[in-house]
């Protein structure tokens, strides 16, 4: 059984999935059609790391992906 994880930082994540910036690995999992991926990487993260999510997606995301991403984690 795949244990939940929930309230983790971006730093946690990233060593968790191994990778180097984890929201960099959201956005590409959203882009490629991964879309319950992106949701489950995205409730795993703690509020912190939510907010920044939000701004990260607003400054290095391509502003085609805002609106759409935007309406999948709410």
């Amino acid at each position: 059984m795949k244990r939940k994880r929930h309230s983790k930082s971006a730093f946690q994540q990233c060593r968790y999935y191994e990778v180097d910036n984890i929201f960099e690995y959201m956005v590409e999992t959203y882009i490629n059609g991964n879309f319950s991926t992106f949701r489950e990487l995205y409730h795993e993260l703690n509020k912190e790391a939510r907010k920044d999510f939000i701004g990260f997606l607003l400054v290095e995301c391509p502003p085609q992906y805002h609106m759409e991403i935007l309406q999948e984690i709410v």
